[in-house]
């Protein structure tokens, strides 16, 4: 196997065993834990600290392929409900986002009796929603995109952060007075990703 590493950079080994996970990069820093990731297109990186040894590092990628083949099939079908935009698509959506997600809100924030500050349209990667301590809401602009009940799910939810910063029994109550079928929403929402 090859390796080749830099400090603060990372290396890429190759592992010809039949089935073994078969190239990985490493990125070593002054961490003192090693950790094993894998990114939504299936690359795998090893985070090690500076001094740890090669077969070390080889010895716990061997001792994780299950964990990363699984990892790896969830990657593979997460990309199968991704959504996909065209720049086109992206410019027309953000402009009709802020104008159906603020006429959403202020529907909404009226029928909890709450009120917030501003509106923000943002294209988040992991992200739905947000909603500061001061009150301000940020919401992504691809929400256009899916099922009006998923939108509506997701301003309550955010709105409900205006009684309840957290995600509390509380919290929850709030949700499932204005939206008795949040749970069903929450779930449409969760087979979605960015």
């Amino acid at each position: 196997m090859a390796v080749s590493s830099e400090k603060g950079k990372g290396m890429t080994a190759n592992a010809n065993t039949q089935q073994e996970i078969k190239a990985y990069t490493v990125i070593r820093s002054r961490r003192r834990t090693v950790a094993l990731q894998v990114r939504e297109d299936g690359s795998v990186i090893v985070r090690a600290p500076d001094r740890l040894s090669g077969s070390v590092i080889e010895a716990f990628v061997s001792e994780k392929q299950d964990w990363i083949r699984r990892q790896k099939e969830i990657c593979l079908e997460r990309s199968k409900n991704r959504l996909c935009v065209s720049s086109e698509q992206r410019r027309q959506g953000m402009e009709r986002a802020g104008e159906v997600i603020a006429r959403r809100t202020a529907y909404f924030a009226d029928v909890m009796g709450v009120d917030y500050g501003r509106i923000t349209i943002r294209e988040q990667k992991t992200r739905w929603g947000s909603c500061s301590s001061a009150g301000n809401l940020n919401f992504n602009w691809k929400l256009i995109l899916l099922s009006p009940e998923v939108l509506d799910y997701v301003v309550v939810h955010e709105l409900a952060h205006r009684r309840e910063m957290n995600h509390s029994d509380a919290f929850w109550r709030i949700v499932e007075q204005v939206l008795p079928d949040y749970r069903k929403r929450r779930k449409l929402l969760r087979e979605v990703y960015l």
